[in-house]
């Protein structure tokens, strides 16, 4: 994180974003159009990340092997699960529901990838001298940038009049999804009993950030992590205002000179 590596990284993800969003604000073409695109590159996302990722392990006897996939990369963290988002998008007729969703994905695209681009997870399984060869920086990469270019474009296209009650439809889904998280986090664990007693966890997924912080600030006491998800309920709310009031005024004025 912070490397050499990891800055050309951000210098190429932001060109790559920059010169898309010119090319589509030229051509302006229908956000379905958009994410017809976009649903082939998130297949071809995953499929790298599984390509790549995916293990042979041998049984305990040594007398068998099986694949594997590591728990931490399995399609549930915020960005990731937006592969799931843009299909639903793209194949929802228009109306609220699909309103909300692509509200929601708005704020979540570009701020979720942005975060993720900026404190990148990547380099902890990618070695900084394979930055540039190795598939998974590619796609790590890439498919941020793409998430960031779908969120800037849902607010270019026009099709979504946002309006204040996307706050709260926001607000909600994310935190639904981060409530889920704490149960999904707590399955993928792998706790250590002793006379059914729990005395350690040796490892534990982290998908919304709602067990760890992302900056390697160690909560030790319940509640630290009370305190922590308060900060991170308040950054939550903080930067929804930030992304949506700008849009809300812009679509009032369109609204009320229709």
């Amino acid at each position: 994180m912070f490397s050499t590596e990891h800055f050309i990284w951000l210098g190429i993800s932001a060109v790559v974003i920059a010169v898309t969003l010119f090319l589509l604000g030229k051509y302006k073409p229908s956000l379905r159009r958009v994410l017809d695109v976009a649903c082939v590159l998130c297949v071809i996302s995953e499929l790298v990340v599984v390509g790549t990722l995916i293990k042979v392990v041998p049984s305990a006897s040594g007398s068998d092997t099986f694949m594997y996939l590591p728990l931490s990369s399995l399609p549930l963290h915020l960005c990731s699960i937006q592969t799931v988002f843009v299909f639903a998008a793209r194949f929802m007729q228009g109306g609220e529901r699909r309103d909300n969703l692509l509200a929601f994905m708005y704020v979540t695209c570009i701020a979720g990838a942005g975060m993720a681009l900026i404190l990148p997870s990547l380099f902890n399984t990618v070695a900084p001298s394979e930055a540039f060869v190795h598939p998974r920086a590619y796609q790590y990469h890439l498919f941020h940038a793409l998430l960031i270019v779908i969120g800037a474009y849902i607010a270019m296209s026009g099709e979504v009049r946002f309006r204040k009650k996307h706050i709260l439809t926001s607000l909600a889904f994310i935190g639904l999804l981060g409530w889920a998280s704490i149960y999904i986090n707590s399955i993928c664990s792998h706790p250590v009993y002793e006379d059914g007693k729990l005395q350690s966890v040796e490892y534990g997924t982290n998908y919304f950030f709602t067990f760890e912080t992302p900056v390697g600030i160690e909560l030790t006491e319940k509640w630290h992590w009370f305190l922590y998800l308060f900060i991170l309920l308040c950054v939550i709310v903080v930067m929804e205002l930030i992304f949506y009031l700008p849009l809300i005024a812009r679509d009032k004025k369109y609204i009320q000179n229709k």
